[in-house]
């Protein structure tokens, strides 16, 4: 099966590196980025073209 290519977008480092050790213990899903905002989320989004962004709602800035 071909991993589903996700990007973590949360402003709280810690919070992305949970799900990091979470989603990393899946053979099924390949994190191919991070942001730690909208504005760098919508930058990562164009570069690495991810199928899936799992994102916080609710950031400084430019929220999801």
């Amino acid at each position: 099966m071909t991993p589903v290519n996700l990007l973590l977008v949360d402003d709280h480092e810690i919070v992305r590196a949970g799900l990091r050790m979470l989603f990393s213990a899946e053979p099924d899903v390949r994190i191919v980025g991070e942001a730690a905002s909208g504005r760098e989320a919508i930058e990562q989004v164009a570069k690495l073209a991810p199928d899936v962004v799992l994102m916080d709602v609710a950031m400084p800035d430019m929220n999801g």
